[in-house]
Order: structure tokens, then sequence, then C-alpha cells
């Protein structure tokens, strides 16, 4: 099955995206309500920009991401646990990916890899940051095989059931 990636007007494809992010990282109605506020938000910021992943004209996968800032909520949350480990520096002069999920019905195709790698390939920041559930798992595996790497550990975020991994790679990504 052809997957297409490109540019996604995701301000204009919010809801598409969600219920993409919703079947992959299980999300309900409420959680999903509150994300769109934070996507739409998030796609005003400078610098802020999405790709999709289109099959047969559906959206199957997305990532989006920008510029990171110290202002921005995520990094508020994540720089003490930055500051702790050493590796606060992490912060400035990165783009960060907010957002990478695929359908389920899609994954293990690539098409996750294609996404990360073709968002960063345009960053001109020399170095990207993310954060992931921190738990060895496929998304993980990912992110370590594009030369991420752990940079804080048992990050905890309000109303986050489960502590997060924050992760850095130089850029451009590794390629296999």
């Amino acid at each position: 099955m052809d997957v297409v990636i490109g540019p996604l007007d995701l301000a204009a494809h919010v809801d598409e995206a969600l219920a993409v992010q919703a079947v992959a990282f299980g999300l309900g109605p409420d959680e999903i309500a509150v994300r769109r506020q934070i996507v739409q938000r998030h796609m005003q910021y400078n610098g802020a920009r999405a790709l999709g992943a289109t099959s047969r004209g559906l959206l199957v996968g997305f990532v989006y991401g920008m510029p990171n800032s110290r202002t921005h909520w995520w990094s508020t949350v994540v720089e003490p646990y930055l500051r702790a480990a050493g590796n606060d520096f992490w912060l400035d002069d990165s783009f960060v990916i907010t957002e990478l999920h695929v359908h389920p019905d899609h994954q293990n195709r690539g098409i996750g890899r294609r996404l990360i790698t073709t968002i960063t390939d345009t960053a001109t920041e020399p170095r990207s940051i993310l954060s992931a559930i921190d738990t060895e798992s496929p998304a993980r595996g990912l992110y370590h095989s594009l030369g991420y790497v752990d940079l804080a550990r048992q990050v905890h975020f309000p109303s986050a059931p489960r502590p997060y991994a924050v992760m850095g790679a130089p850029l451009p990504l590794r390629r296999r």
C-alpha cells in the first residue's frame, strides 16, 4: 500500500489527526477535546509545522513539531529533570517533536521513521528533542535507532498516569 508523506495543514485537519492519535495512544473523548485546543495553539507558534502520511486519501499518521522555547509548557515541565541530569542545554536551539503517531493498522512499515526524518531534515536547529513514555516500546526503539539518547527518565507530566523519558539526538538523524 502506497503511503505519501507531505505537508499537513494540521489546524484544518486536527480532527483527522486526533482520530489517529486516539487509536494509536488510547485517548478518550475528553482527552481529545483538550488536545484539540493544544494542537490549535501549537500550530500558531513561530516555526511550527506538520507532516501527514496518507494512504488512499486517508490520514494514517502525522508528526508535528517546532523550534523549542524554554517558555513553552513542555519545556517548563522537563527542564528540572534535564537540569538534574546535566542536560538542560538541550532545550536551547532544538527542534522539538511534539507528536508523532501512526494508526496501528499501518505501524511497522517505516511510516513513523519517514515522518520524523522528513520533518527534522528541514530543521535549522542542530538537534532534536522529544518525550516518550518511559518504557521499552517500538516507539522508543525507533527513536534509539535514529540516534536519540535518553536525556532524563521518569519525567512526570501533570495528569499523565505514566512517566516519560526525554530523548535527544543531533541532526540530521541517523539513517539505517
